[in-house]
């Protein structure tokens, strides 16, 4: 089976090549450029690198959230019309989820936290193992109450942590833990293209049509948060 599989759901654009359950080709693009602007290229030379024609390619694959909002839907909506207009098959991949494949090969509690902005992250928990055994489903909450439900699920383990809100919480995440906090090194630290595809082919039985290919959020975006507030305040 050959998988194709996309992310631009946080700072990262991803995409991934897997064929016959090997990485055909995986590329990253950290320069800062709009996903809108970087993902159909990588595509194009993804497949060319790889060695396949978008004919080729037996199911689509994409990281449907959480993380930005406009992120996640042009990866969605990419892979959307190529399934279409391929007539092939899709999957979505979760983003926490894929971040903790990244490193998943060992004794720490791996806890995948996303900036989420106002004072948020976006996290889950999961024990080693691929894929990973989830122990705490996604979430959107304040620091401080995301690693007291990690601290509740950990044992006697360390807890590991990945993902884009690293950078901005690791202080905060050292004063409450102290030695039991541990990060991914920079190399695994954002979300490889190469897990989504690879938990792509492992959840390949949980296929859809493009139609039923949506995006995943765990709240609504600012805009219609701020619209709430101020018809609540109104009311």
């Amino acid at each position: 089976m050959n998988i194709l599989a996309v992310d631009t759901s946080g700072p990262v654009a991803g995409v991934a090549v897997l064929r016959d359950g090997e990485v055909a080709y995986e590329g990253a693009a950290v320069n800062k450029l709009t996903h809108s602007v970087n993902l159909m290229p990588m595509i194009e030379e993804a497949l060319g690198r790889s060695g396949l024609d978008v004919s080729a390619i037996d199911l689509y694959a994409c990281v449907t959230g959480p993380g930005s909002f406009t992120g996640v839907r042009i990866g969605v909506s990419a892979v959307k019309g190529m399934a279409h207009g391929a007539g092939k098959p899709c999957v979505g991949v979760d983003a926490l989820e894929a971040l903790a494949s990244g490193v998943c090969m060992n004794d720490m509690l791996l806890c995948p936290i996303q900036d989420a902005r106002a004072g948020q992250v976006y996290g889950a928990a999961f024990l080693p193992g691929m894929p990973p055994v989830r122990v705490l489903d996604n979430m959107a909450e304040k620091l401080p109450a995301f690693i007291e439900k990690a601290l509740e699920v950990a044992g006697d383990r360390k807890l590991c942590f990945i993902g884009d809100g690293v950078k901005t919480y690791r202080k905060a995440i050292i004063e409450i833990l102290g030695e039991r906090a541990a990060f991914a090194p920079a190399h695994m630290s954002y979300l490889r293209p190469a897990a989504a595809a690879v938990l792509a082919h492992e959840h390949q039985a949980d296929q859809v049509d493009y139609l039923t290919l949506m995006p995943v959020y765990l709240r609504a975006p600012q805009a219609e948060r701020e619209r709430a507030r101020k018809l609540g305040g109104n009311a």
